[in-house]
C-alpha cells in the first residue's frame, strides 16, 4: 500500500473517531487518582495522533491614540452643556424623581405603608438603645434615624434596605466619643443631665444657644464631626469611584469583624444591666479591661436593675425566637421590643423606681428639633483617621447589603450613587446632631419580609420617628437604662450565632474560617479598628499566600481526545516519552519565581545538576584518555556523558498563570536557556493575551521563534513529537530521569 493511501485511511479512522468522540451520547470520563503511582500508559508512535494543523491567529490592530487628543475630547464631552445632560445628572443624582412619578398606588402602598410603619416602630426603642452605645443623649438617636430614613429615600437606589441606626458603628462611634471626653477632661463616668440642665432645673430647646457646652453638648458635637468626616469620605469615594475597596472586605473578615465586635458591645452594655456607673475602657484591649472593672464593682450591683434585666431577656429572647421561627407565617413580626419599653417604663414610671431603688433612668427626652450647628472643626485632625474606618465599614455594608436584595428581587442597584446616597445620609444630618447611619440587615429583613415595595417605606418610617420626635418622646423618662442594654445585647444574636456556622465554614474554607477567627479575636481582644485593619491585613498575606506556594503538577493526555489532566488526581492518563507537561496553578511574579522554578525541576529534571554532572564527566573523560599504562591507552568514559537523556521536550500549560511581572519573564528566560543548555526545548502553551503581551515586552522569544508559543497543549505536543521525528531521533522507554 502506498504512503498516500496509508495516509488516507489513517485520516478517515481519525475522522470516524472524532465523530464518535463528538456524538452526543460519548463523553470524557476520568477516574480520580486514588494512590499516588508512575506507572502510567505510553503511547509510543506518533501514528497515534491524528494529524493536527498549526492555528495561525492575526492579532487586532490597535488603534493609535493622541493622548493630548484624548484628554481634549473627554474635557469637552465633560463640559459641554445642554438640557439633556443636566435632567440626566439631576435625574441620576436624585433616582426618587424617575421612580416616583411611576409609582404604582394600587399595587405598592399597602406594603410600604405596612413595612415602613413596623420598622419605624421598631426603630423607637432601638435608636434610644444604640445612643447609649455611641455615647449619647437617646434623643440624638431618634434625630439620626428619622434624618437618615428621609435622605436615603430621596439619594438611595435599593427599594428594601433599610438605612439608619447600626450596632457597630454606633460602636465605633462611641469609642472616639469617649476618647475624647477625656482628653476635654471630662468625668465619663458621671452621668450628665441631658441637654444641659440650667440653673432653675428646667430645660428648654429654646435656651439651647445659651447653655454651657458640658459633657452630652461635647459628646454630640465629637460624634456629629466624625459623621460629617465620613460622609465626606464616602462621597469621595463614589465621586472617585473607588468602591473597589471593598473588596478587600471578604464575607468571611466582615462576618468575623461583627462579631468580634458584638462582643465589645456585649462587653460595653453589661455594666447597664448591673446598674453599674462605670468609666468607659477604651483602646487596646478595653473589652479585658471593661470586665475587670465591672468583677471589682459588681458588690455595687443595683438589684433593680438586675431584676428587670432578667425579666426583659426572658420575655425577650423567646419572642425573638418565635418571631424568627414563624417569620414564614406571620404577615409582620410582633414588635416584642416596643411592648417590653412600653410595659417597662410604666413600671419605672408608677413604681417609682428611680427614687425608691436609685435605678438608672434615660432621663428627660426634649419635643421638637434643634437648631442645626456646624461640627467643630478644630476637632477633624483628632478623628479624621477614625472616620476613615468608620466610613468603610458604612459603605461596605450598605452597597454589599443593596446588591444582594437588589440581586434576590431582580432589579439593578448602582454602587457609586450608593455611596453618594450613604454619604450625604452622614454629611447633611451631621448639621442636626446626629451620628453616622448605614444600612442593617436585621432591620432591612424585616423591612422586606413585611411587604416592602419602593424607598417610600422609609417616608413612612420617618413619619413614625417624627411623631415620636414631637408628641410620645417625654413619655420614655422613666425608661430604664437596663431595659435599653438588654434590648441592644439581644440584637446581637445573629453575630453570635456565627459560631453555629463555623463546622460548614470549615469544610467549605479552611482559609477562610483562619481569616474569621483571627479578625474576631482581633476585633474583640484589641480593639475594633485594629480588628479590621488586622483582619484586612491577614486576609491579604493569606491571598499571597496561596500564590506563593501554589499547586502544580504534571499532566497526562485523556483517551481518545485532546483534554490534558492532572496525572495525580486522574488514573489512566497517557503520557508519551521524552515529553513532559506541567501546569502552574497561579501568576508567576517576584514572589512564587524560586517555587515555579523548584517546582518544575522537581517534576521534571534539574538542568543545572545535569549541566554540572555533564560538564564534570567531560573532565574526567579528557583526563583518563591521557592516562597510559605499559603504552597501552586506557579510555574510561561516564555513562551519564554517552548516553542520551530521555527527555527531550518540556511544555508548559500557561493556562492557569494570569500574569507575568518582570521576574517572571525573567524566570522563564532562565529556565529556557538551562533546558536548551542541556538539548531540551521548552514550548509554551495557551497563554492568555496579557502573558503573550509581557513576553513580547520582555522579549522571551525572537521574531523568528514566535512558533513556539502554542494555542493548545495537544498543538504542542504533536509540534514536539514531529520535530523529533525529522531529527530521526528514537527515544528510549526505559530509562527515566524524572524525579516525579
Amino acid at each position: 500500500m502506498s504512503s498516500e493511501s496509508k495516509q488516507h485511511d489513517l485520516a478517515s479512522r481519525d475522522s470516524s473517531e472524532e465523530n464518535d468522540q463528538y456524538s452526543p451520547q460519548s463523553g470524557i470520563h476520568l477516574q480520580p487518582q486514588k494512590e499516588s503511582s508512575t506507572d502510567f500508559k505510553h503511547f509510543g508512535t506518533s501514528d497515534q495522533y491524528r494529524p493536527h494543523s498549526r492555528i495561525h491567529m492575526e492579532p487586532q490592530e490597535k488603534s493609535s491614540i493622541d493622548f493630548k487628543q484624548f484628554i481634549v475630547k473627554k474635557l469637552q464631552k465633560t463640559c459641554q452643556c445642554s438640557p439633556t445632560k443636566v435632567k440626566h445628572m439631576v435625574f441620576g443624582f436624585l433616582p426618587v424623581l424617575q421612580w416616583l412619578p411611576k409609582y404604582d398606588l394600587k399595587k405598592n402602598i399597602l406594603g410600604d405603608v405596612m413595612s415602613g410603619l413596623i420598622v419605624g416602630i421598631l426603630l423607637v426603642p432601638q435608636s434610644i438603645a444604640y445612643s447609649l452605645l455611641a455615647g449619647q443623649e437617646p434623643i440624638y438617636g431618634l434625630y439620626t434615624s428619622f434624618f437618615a430614613s428621609i435622605i436615603y429615600f430621596l439619594l438611595g437606589t435599593s427599594r428594601h434596605i433599610s438605612v439608619g441606626i447600626f450596632g457597630i458603628l454606633c460602636l465605633m462611634i462611641g469609642e472616639v466619643v469617649d476618647r475624647e471626653l477625656h482628653k476635654a477632661g471630662y468625668d465619663t463616668a458621671r452621668v450628665a443631665s441631658p441637654l444641659g440642665t440650667l440653673s432653675n432645673g428646667s430645660t428648654s430647646l429654646n435656651h439651647t444657644l445659651h447653655w454651657t457646652c458640658d459633657k452630652s453638648c461635647y459628646a454630640i458635637k465629637v460624634g456629629s464631626t466624625v459623621t460629617f468626616m465620613a460622609g465626606v469620605y464616602q462621597v469621595a469615594m463614589g465621586f472617585f469611584q473607588v468602591g473597589f475597596v471593598s473588596v478587600y472586605l471578604s464575607d468571611a473578615l466582615l462576618s468575623g469583624f461583627v462579631t468580634g465586635a458584638s462582643f465589645t458591645i456585649l462587653t460595653s452594655q453589661a455594666k447597664y444591666l448591673l446598674g453599674l456607673s462605670l468609666p468607659r475602657s477604651s483602646g487596646v484591649g478595653s473589652l479585658i479591661t471593661t470586665w475587670i472593672h465591672i468583677f471589682r464593682n459588681i458588690h455595687k450591683t443595683n438589684l433593680c436593675d438586675l431584676i428587670t434585666s432578667l425579666l426583659c431577656l426572658l420575655v425577650l429572647l423567646p419572642t425573638k425566637e418565635l418571631n424568627e421561627h414563624f417569620k414564614s407565617k406571620l404577615k409582620a413580626p410582633i414588635p416584642t421590643e416596643l411592648i417590653v419599653v412600653v410595659a417597662a417604663t410604666l413600671t419605672s414610671h408608677f413604681g417609682k423606681l428611680n427614687e425608691k431603688y436609685n435605678s438608672s433612668i434615660a432621663g428627660h427626652i426634649p419635643t421638637g428639633f434643634m437648631a442645626p450647628k456646624a461640627p467643630d472643626w478644630n476637632l477633624i485632625p483628632s478623628v479624621a483617621i477614625d472616620a476613615v474606618a468608620i466610613s468603610i465599614i458604612g459603605f461596605a455594608i450598605t452597597v454589599s447589603l443593596s446588591e444582594m436584595f437588589a440581586k434576590k428581587h431582580s432589579y439593578t442597584v448602582r454602587a457609586n450613587q450608593e455611596m453618594y446616597a450613604i454619604g450625604f445620609c452622614n454629611i447633611i444630618p451631621s448639621f442636626f446632631h446626629c451620628f453616622t447611619t448605614s444600612a442593617a440587615l436585621a432591620k432591612t429583613l424585616v423591612k422586606e419580609s413585611t411587604g416592602c415595595q419602593t424607598q417610600l417605606s422609609g417616608v413612612v418610617t420617618a413619619l413614625v420617628l417624627l411623631l415620636v420626635l414631637l408628641v410620645i418622646a417625654p413619655l420614655f423618662f422613666s425608661l430604664q437604662k437596663s431595659v435599653l442594654g438588654v434590648i441592644t445585647i439581644v440584637n446581637l444574636r445573629g453575630a453570635l450565632r456565627k459560631f453555629w456556622d463555623l463546622p460548614q465554614m470549615w469544610r467549605l474554607s479552611r482559609m477562610d474560617t483562619v481569616i474569621w477567627f483571627v479578625t474576631m479575636l482581633s476585633s474583640a481582644l484589641i480593639s475594633t479598628e485594629i480588628g479590621l485593619f488586622t483582619g484586612v491585613c491577614f486576609s491579604m498575606f493569606c491571598v499571597i499566600l496561596r500564590t506563593q506556594k501554589p499547586k502544580s503538577s504534571l499532566l497526562g493526555l485523556v483517551e481518545d481526545s485532546e483534554v490534558f489532566e492532572s496525572m495525580s488526581a486522574y488514573q489512566n492518563l497517557q503520557t508519551k516519552p521524552g515529553i513532559k507537561i506541567f501546569r502552574f496553578v497561579a501568576p508567576l511574579y517576584y514572589i512564587n519565581k524560586e517555587c515555579f522554578k523548584s517546582a518544575l525541576y522537581k517534576k521534571t529534571l534539574n538542568p543545572v545538576l545535569i549541566k554540572a554532572a555533564q560538564k564534570k564527566a567531560a573532565k574526567r573523560k579528557i583526563k583518563e584518555e591521557t592516562v597510559t599504562f605499559n603504552g597501552i591507552q586506557d579510555e574510561v568514559s561516564t555513562h551519564l556523558s554517552c548516553d542520551p537523556l530521555e527527555l527531550h521536550t518540556i511544555i508548559i500549560d500557561c493556562s492557569a498563570i494570569q500574569f507575568l511581572d518582570t521576574a517572571g519573564i525573567h524566570t522563564l528566560k532562565e529556565v529556557r536557556r538551562d533546558y536548551e543548555a542541556i538539548g531540551i526545548q521548552l514550548l509554551l502553551a495557551q497563554c492568555n493575551p496579557s502573558v503573550k503581551e509581557s513576553l513580547a515586552r520582555g522579549e522571551y522569544c525572537k521574531k523568528e521563534e514566535e512558533n513556539l508559543l502554542f494555542y493548545s497543549v495537544y498543538e504542542a505536543m504533536v509540534f514536539a513529537v514531529e520535530s523529533q521525528n525529522q531529527k530521526g531521533i528514537c527515544v528510549p522507554n526505559g530509562l527515566s530521569l524524572s524525579n516525579d
